[in-house]
């Protein structure tokens, strides 16, 4: 179980968490990370109250080790010390919260430096592209067009998306305007990346 999470080296923070929060709460010791810290015991505490704290303060011991041991050892020094676990969790979630947009600039990056290795690129891939890049107020036509057999053409999708435009102006849904230049862009703008760009 413990095997199965993986370092946390940077680039993979939002795995690691998942799988840290999933681990510590199938082990039973998420207490610490889930509550903020019990009450002090006192003479008036009540048998519950007790077992609370001591259950507490053994699930927050057990999860900052945890927590150390799945960070690589050039990152756990840099890190601020904390003696809640919950405060050390976030601490790192402060330190790594850019990390995946970083980690997707770097993939767009490796994209578009990628040299071409004479694979075209499908026109039914241009058209899914251009479909998932388009706003939320397209949602029924993305709807409309996944649950039709016909695949479009990005000529097809052009006209499509002027007439999809047309139609939300009347209704009076503000939207960007979708011209057939701009999805003419997309799908140059992708061929050239991919085919041009980066010649052999």
């Amino acid at each position: 179980m413990v095997s199965a999470v993986p370092i946390l080296i940077g680039t993979n923070f939002s795995e690691w968490k998942e799988k840290v929060e999933f681990t510590l709460g199938v082990l039973d010791l998420d207490l610490a990370l889930r509550q903020d810290e019990p009450d002090p015991v006192t003479d008036e505490s009540t048998e519950e109250e007790y077992q609370l704290h001591k259950a507490w303060e053994r699930a927050n011991r057990l999860s900052i080790m945890f927590l150390r041991m799945t960070i690589a050892s050039n990152i756990k020094s840099s890190l601020p010390t904390a003696d809640k676990a919950k405060a050390y969790l976030a601490a790192i979630e402060e330190r790594f919260k850019t990390a995946d947009k970083s980690l997707a600039g770097k993939l767009m990056a490796d994209l578009t430096t990628m040299k071409h290795d004479g694979t075209s690129v499908d026109d039914s891939f241009l058209v899914q592209f251009i479909l998932n890049s388009l706003p939320p107020q397209y949602g029924p036509f993305q709807i409309n067009y996944n649950a039709i057999d016909e695949k479009w053409t990005s000529n097809e999708l052009t006209s499509k998306l002027v007439q999809e435009e047309s139609r939300l102006g009347r209704e009076g849904i503000r939207v960007a305007i979708m011209s057939k230049e701009l999805v003419l862009k997309l799908g140059i703008g992708i061929k050239w990346a991919i085919k041009e760009h980066h010649p052999e």
